[in-house]
């Protein structure tokens, strides 16, 4: 791989809080373009990681680059600017604003107009919500909730809500996106349907997609490579075969053998 095809790159990352390490040496690249997927028992410190990508958390040593960006020297809404959106395994929306609210807010680091324009409503701020309203709309037809458009989220259904969270990821229209459990909570009807969305969003405009996901299944039918960790540390790295036929994969997941019981 050369330089040129990396455009995220993690180097001996360390976070801990208090006495309990929850990173310890994290270091792989993500290749422009790929589908990378994160995985590990639970507690494994998957979601701390993609909180140190985006500046939630604070390494306490390492390097995370983006396109030759600093990373940890950002606060998050120069990362969203930089071209990184996030989903979160907790739901993260406006409960009490509509679907396409909820997105238009998310378009919020494209906004160039200033404040007297937008306080008059007219020009360039008139122009730039117009652009902004068609792109949501876009966004929507994509993700096929027209009919939920003007629904307050707070009132939808789980699996909905999750779709309109990816939708409000895409509405930033990211070049690299980190997705925490997508499919978490999702019945098999929801999660073949947010496959197909996240396949879609990789191969029509070319996102670099970095998902945590549990569903084994399903990381190993669409993901190029997967990094897996435990306790922390990476253990593994490769291409799905490659994963699922690694020892210490197989034991951080199951346990020694013979010992009767699987890791919880």
């Amino acid at each position: 791989m050369t330089l040129e095809d990396t455009q995220l790159s993690v180097h001996n990352v360390c976070l801990s809080f208090g006495g309990t390490q929850a990173l310890v040496d994290v270091s792989f690249d993500v290749r422009r373009g790929e589908i990378l997927a994160i995985i590990g028992p639970n507690g494994a410190g998957k979601t701390s990681l993609l909180n140190c990508l985006n500046r939630f958390y604070k390494v306490d040593s390492g390097s995370i680059q983006f396109e030759g960006h600093e990373l940890t020297k950002k606060p998050p809404h120069r990362i969203a600017k930089l071209g990184i959106s996030r989903t979160f395994q907790n739901i993260a929306l406006y409960t009490g604003m509509s679907v396409l609210d909820n997105m238009l807010a998310a378009r919020h680091v494209h906004m160039r107009y200033g404040l007297l324009s937008a306080a008059l409503f007219y020009g360039r701020a008139l122009r730039e919500e117009v652009e902004h309203r068609i792109k949501v709309e876009e966004i929507i037809d994509f993700l096929e909730i027209e009919h939920i458009r003007k629904a307050v989220v707070g009132a939808l259904p789980y699996g909905l809500r999750k779709r309109v969270e990816l939708g409000r990821a895409l509405a930033l229209e990211p070049k690299l996106m980190l997705l925490d459990e997508p499919m978490t909570g999702m019945n098999v009807e929801e999660k073949e349907d947010m496959a197909r969305f996240i396949l879609d969003v990789h191969e029509q405009q070319g996102a670099t997609i970095l998902m945590i996901e549990h569903d084994m299944g399903l990381v190993m039918d669409i993901a190029d490579r997967i990094v897996v960790l435990d306790f922390g540390r990476k253990i593994a790295e490769g291409t799905p075969e490659e994963i699922r036929n690694n020892p210490a994969v197989i034991q951080a997941y199951l346990g020694k053998e013979g010992n009767g019981k699987g890791k919880r």
